[in-house]
């Protein structure tokens, strides 16, 4: 099945910031992952990793990799990823509509 998410380009573009910051090499890609756990049941968690697996999704903006592993991706069929400022903070965003409920913070969700 062909994945529907979206790697938008503010996220992107915050993405790529923190890699020169840390002068990370270009093998290193933004891992999204969904873990058990939360509130809500499940957790989104967000890293940096250059270790791409054979079965993971790759999505790429702006020369950005966002990558997914192949139990997470399940998760997170037509999510946009995203990267907002606002008075609460600057944060990567998921909006999935997969997702029957989430916490106030965005970060823990149900199915």
């Amino acid at each position: 099945t062909e994945n529907t998410m979206l790697f938008t380009e503010s996220a992107a573009a915050r993405a790529k910031e923190l890699l020169v910051e840390n002068e990370a090499d270009e093998t290193v890609a933004l891992r999204v992952y969904v873990e058990g756990g939360g509130c809500h049941g499940f957790n989104y968690g967000f890293g940096f990793d250059n270790n791409i697996a054979e079965d993971d999704t790759v999505i790429e903006t702006n020369g950005v990799k966002l990558v997914v592993d192949s139990m997470s991706i399940m998760y997170l069929d037509s999510a946009t990823i995203d990267f907002v400022s606002s008075m609460h903070g600057d944060r990567f965003t998921i909006d999935n509509p997969s997702a029957a409920t989430t916490c106030g913070c965005g970060s823990s969700f149900s199915m």
